[in-house]
């Protein structure tokens, strides 16, 4: 029964993970919270229900998720940040915020509020390996998340996008001198930002086989707690706190009861911040994140 858990926690940590990175790269370079994020992975997960169900292959579904995502994302960097770059970083939080809702209702009046259910003809088989039994949608979205990890970390230390992307965290006016353009980087921050929302949004919808309009409220408050424990600009901290969290938390269900486990994940990211706020992974400094 534990190895079956360990399996369950680490493909429920690896859709954390992407929800965090998703978080992180605003908060990294921003310095603010996009609070309309979980609203982008419950909208992705939508887009990837209404490709699967069109008998369209399931990379078609990831895409048209992540397409979507971060389309809607560029709206709300258009509309809800840009024009707000220069006021306390508190008024584009809340701005997100509003946007978060908005999502939340268009959805509600669009697919319903009653959880809208994947057909039992697409949920793929299992693979039994010993005592343990392995879904093949939870090695796809195992894989998935590496995949989609590994190109977001080979964008951003080696691309010329993922440099420019580097400089404005890291100084504005001096990226600016440098010829780089804020106003770019921040859309494509909040593009990119999306994009991997809306992946998290389909796979963890195909790996419940279900989703709901507020799936979003509850895994995105995990996925912060997963962002702030990895360290909130540490692509690699999120790939390390996502899985940790997702295992926490399977195991406590399992072992404790379900009434416990927001108990210990959100214990877990009190503690952090009070004996090192930097994250696992942060360096001293790491985390601060310069506006645009």
């Amino acid at each position: 029964m534990l190895l079956q858990q360990l399996v369950n926690g680490v493909t429920l940590g690896a859709v954390y993970t992407l929800l965090a990175l998703s978080f992180s790269i605003v908060m990294g370079i921003l310095g603010i919270l996009n609070l309309a994020i979980a609203e982008l992975f419950m909208i992705g997960g939508y887009l990837g229900f209404a490709v699967i169900t069109a008998n369209l292959s399931l990379p078609v579904a990831v895409a048209a998720g992540m397409a979507g995502a971060a389309a809607i994302s560029a709206v709300i960097e258009k509309i809800g940040y840009e024009p707000l770059r220069d006021a306390p970083l508190v008024t584009p939080m809340l701005s997100t915020l509003g946007f978060s809702i908005i999502l939340q209702n268009i959805a509600t009046n669009v697919w319903g509020s009653d959880p809208l259910q994947l057909p039992d003809e697409y949920l793929g088989g299992r693979i039994t390996l010993g005592s343990v039994s392995i879904g093949e949608l939870q090695l796809i979205v195992i894989g998935v998340t590496v995949a989609l990890v590994a190109i977001m970390a080979y964008i951003v230390q080696r691309t010329s996008i993922g440099r420019a992307l580097r400089a404005v965290a890291e100084n504005r006016d001096v990226a600016r001198l440098l010829g780089v353009s804020g106003s770019r980087i921040t859309l494509t921050a909040f593009m990119m930002s999306g994009a991997l929302a809306g992946a998290a949004g389909v796979l963890i919808a195909i790996h419940y086989a279900a989703i709901t309009p507020y799936v979003g409220v509850e895994i995105g408050l995990k996925a912060i707690a997963v962002m702030v424990i990895g360290g909130t600009s540490q692509i690699w901290g999120a790939l390390l706190a996502g899985p940790l969290i997702g295992i926490a938390e399977v195991l406590t269900v399992a072992y404790g009861g379900s009434q416990i486990r927001d108990f210990v994940v959100y214990g877990f990211m009190i503690a952090i911040l009070l004996f090192r706020p930097q994250g696992l992974l942060g360096g001293s400094g790491a985390d601060q994140g310069q506006r645009v």
